[in-house]
């Protein structure tokens, strides 16, 4: 069934129960809603912003969104951009595009000016809709993204180019919209991150949505008394098919804005939440404020919170180890996934599996593995391929590119572009991208291995391993540092932790610098590779 009918029942079913909680301890906010359906008492100056809606309200303001849009010639295929951090307000309007039939089409909120054009252009928007935050960006091109499409402002103090969301619904029916909408009609778009380079339009039926959700629930067996503590951005296919569990099981869910570590532990402790997923760097900050002796365990109530989980890119099996010594009644489970298989789940490790810490998993809920060489021939365990997977989440196409589709999508099976291997277990091991695999005098060298190892340094916050061209080898390993908070390290001691891995994967270029990282935690290695480029080494080098 369409995933809004999971919200349907739970307005039915749970109607004065908190679906969803909005917290940012990291900010004070004093304005009082203008929205009917509940009443929100006005914060005092010192309080942090939190607000909460039921699943009643939560339903209501969808259908109110989603009759303004029929109401403005909004129809069943039209697109619907969002473009909003983390609020109360993103999920009801996301459902209230479901629920008229048109496509959802959630935009990264670190899109600058152009970036915003360029994927409304390519997935032909009919509706753009944003926050505060975007007024800027939005106004810059708003000559070209008004023309046929609608602009629509979700806040106070409404610019002139766009319409107020909160006046276009405020006499809007709360009753279902009555459309007829199947698991087989187009139900979202998704947007490649971009770390290969322009963002792709990942066109999605409803049949994926529905599978992304379910699959969810089952893998962490949530139920009626979790309460998932969110802290990445909905515009992601991670965060929100996460919270999607939280959906099917008609639980509660707290949307946290801030990723400080003293920030999501009080956060766990006041909302009494249970399932946290978290990415590396947020895991590995808690992680180091608790050796340092910043945080203290004893100074927040952490008793319901069962599940961590990860995803987004490798977890160092020593970062999990360290967790379960400070943590050790926590289930874990890992998660993979991309937007092309509506995010995370379509390999995860399992909450019964820990004891294969640094895999990536198993095929999940109704999906299916392979993994294979550059004809498309299953290779044998232990040997390294191409992971593709198939299942009922797998993207209908990329969104007018039969190119680029023929060529990640084959006998339904779609090459994910990642390298793996599968253990005599059967667990799948994610060895690296296939376009980051570093050839060095002929030997074929997987980053995400020696980022691995080199993590196991406790002067080492976070690394990132590129490949940089060499006149003789081809290409040579470099390795970005970021040493952790009040530490120093040398060269001579990253070379001599070094000397453990054998000489062809050593780093031969070692650069102290931060790691970008984009908003779902990867590592953004085109950026880094542009920026340690070999001209600019060499340039770096004579200016020295």
């Amino acid at each position: 069934m369409p995933v809004m009918e999971y919200l349907e029942r739970n307005a039915r079913l749970y109607p004065d129960e908190i679906a969803l909680v909005e917290l940012n301890p990291e900010e004070e906010d004093t304005r009082r809603t203008t929205w009917k359906e509940f009443e929100l008492i006005e914060p005092t100056r010192h309080e942090p912003y939190r607000r909460e809606i039921t699943w009643s309200v939560f339903n209501e303001k969808a259908n109110r969104f989603a009759n303004m849009l029929l109401g403005r010639g909004i129809k069943k295929g039209d697109k619907v951009a969002i473009i909003m951090y983390n609020s109360l307000e993103w999920l009801p309007i996301y459902f209230g595009v479901l629920k008229t039939g048109a496509i959802a089409v959630p935009f990264n909120f670190r899109y600058d000016a152009d970036e915003i054009l360029y994927c409304a252009e390519l997935a032909e928007v009919d509706m753009i809709v944003f926050g505060p935050q975007f007024i800027g960006r939005i106004e810059a091109n708003a000559h070209r993204l008004s023309k046929g499409r609608l602009l629509i402002y979700v806040g106070d103090n409404c610019p002139s180019f766009a319409e107020s969301y909160l006046e276009l619904v405020a006499d809007c029916s709360s009753k279902s919209p009555e459309i007829e909408i199947t698991e087989d009609d187009f139900g979202a778009i998704y947007f490649s991150s971009g770390t290969t380079g322009f963002p792709k339009a990942i066109l999605h039926k409803h049949q994926s949505l529905t599978q992304a959700a379910e699959m969810e629930q089952k893998h962490h067996a949530t139920g009626r008394d979790d309460n998932f503590l969110c802290i990445p951005p909905l515009y992601h296919t991670g965060a929100k098919f996460h919270w999607m569990g939280s959906l099917v099981a008609g639980s509660k869910a707290v949307l946290l804005k801030g990723a400080k570590p003293e920030t999501i532990l009080s956060a766990a402790s006041s909302e009494q939440c249970s399932i946290v997923w978290l990415l590396v760097p947020w895991a590995q900050d808690i992680l180091d404020g608790l050796d340092r002796g910043d945080l203290k365990l004893e100074d927040y109530d952490l008793s319901k919170w069962r599940l961590m989980h990860i995803g987004a890119q490798p977890v160092p099996p020593s970062l999990i180890k360290r967790w379960k010594a400070y943590f050790p009644n926590h289930d874990y489970d890992t998660n993979y996934g991309l937007s092309e298989s509506t995010g995370p789940g379509c390999v995860h490790l399992g909450m019964e599996n820990i004891h294969k810490v640094g895999a990536i998993g198993v095929p999940g809920y109704r999906w299916e593995c392979k993994i294979v060489d550059p004809d498309g021939v299953e290779v044998p365990h232990g040997e390294v391929g191409e992971l593709c997977v198939k299942g009922p989440g797998v993207m209908t196409c990329y969104y007018n590119d039969e190119k680029a589709t023929a060529e990640t999508i084959k006998d339904g099976w779609l090459f994910t572009g990642d390298m793996a291997m599968l253990d005599p277990d059967g667990f799948i091991f994610l060895v690296d991208r296939k376009k980051d695999v570093i050839v060095s005098g002929g030997e074929n060298i997987y980053p995400v291995q020696i980022e691995d190892f080199m993590r196991k340094f406790d002067k080492i916050r976070d690394v990132a391993v590129i490949g940089l061209s060499d006149r003789r080898l081809g290409e040579k390993t470099a390795a970005i540092i970021e040493v952790k908070e009040g530490m120093t390290c040398t060269k001579e001691e990253i070379e001599e932790f070094c000397l453990e891995l054998p000489r062809y994967k050593r780093p031969k270029e070692i650069i102290f610098a931060e790691i970008p990282r984009n908003a779902t935690g990867k590592i953004e290695k085109p950026k880094l590779r542009k920026m340690y480029g070999a001209d600019n080494l060499v340039a770096k080098e004579n200016m020295a």
